[in-house]
């Protein structure tokens, strides 16, 4: 059975985006849909001892932008400013000398668009928890921008058999009777966080996901990570 899961790319992407990655055989990377802006394509947050700090990537865009087209400002130097906080956030961490070089090494390459700066750092840290997963881009695919079926369409093309997505925007409007026509199941789930050790006294949720590779290691991370659970919701179809 080919499970196929699509998504955005994030920028530094929480525990769930690699949980549907880790569970999936192919990954695709949502790029040739509409950026949206004050979401997650080009921010996230990292946990210290005083709580979480936001990190935004600055970029230029239109109303009408594809993700693929959005190109990042360096007008600010936003990357000395990510990767200051970032590195003196988790220096107490108990694997921050593991870590940091990875994250010295993210932030060498000045990168045009932010879809290049986003993939380098997913396949990174995709081999930080060992996934082997497949990626591919919406985009290489060259499906018609005006399809309203194009979630479908992917999945059609890609010979999947079961598609994994997330409850919000989908139960509302994915066709599920045309994922059925084509022998598709549709696997709606919810991410439930893992608790592990942080900086923090209490433990706060959906941060970056280097926040648990600071704190608990890659061997850690990854158990932790493959033992996650996922609440499955019932589609209606």
């Amino acid at each position: 059975m080919t499970i196929v899961s699509i998504h955005q790319p994030e920028y530094l992407p929480w525990l769930g985006f690699f949980k549907k990655i880790m569970d999936s055989d192919i990954f695709v990377i949502f790029d040739d849909v509409q950026f949206e802006k004050k979401d997650w394509q080009n921010r996230n947050t990292i946990c210290g001892k005083n709580g979480s700090i936001l990190l935004t990537v600055p970029v230029k865009s239109h109303l009408k932008s594809k993700i693929n087209d959005v190109i990042i400002d360096y007008e600010k130097n936003w990357i000395k400013k990510h990767l200051k906080s970032i590195l003196l956030t988790y220096s107490s961490s108990s694997f921050f000398d593991e870590m940091n070089v990875l994250i010295n090494n993210l932030y060498q390459n000045k990168f045009d668009k932010l879809i290049d700066l986003n993939m380098e750092i997913i396949i990174q840290l995709m081999k930080k928890f060992r996934i082997k997963t497949k990626i591919i881009r919406s985009s290489e695919l060259t499906l018609s921008d005006n399809d309203p079926n194009k979630i479908l369409e992917i999945c059609k093309r890609l010979n999947a058999k079961k598609y994994i997505t997330g409850i919000n925007w989908a139960m509302n409007n994915l066709d599920k009777s045309n994922f059925q026509k084509h022998s598709i199941e549709l696997e709606f789930r919810e991410f439930i966080h893992p608790t592990y050790k942080q900086l923090t006294e209490n433990f706060v949720t959906n941060m970056s996901s280097i926040d648990i590779l600071f704190n608990e290691g890659e061997k850690n991370a990854r158990e932790i990570l493959s033992k996650s659970k996922i609440k499955k919701i019932q589609g209606i179809l």
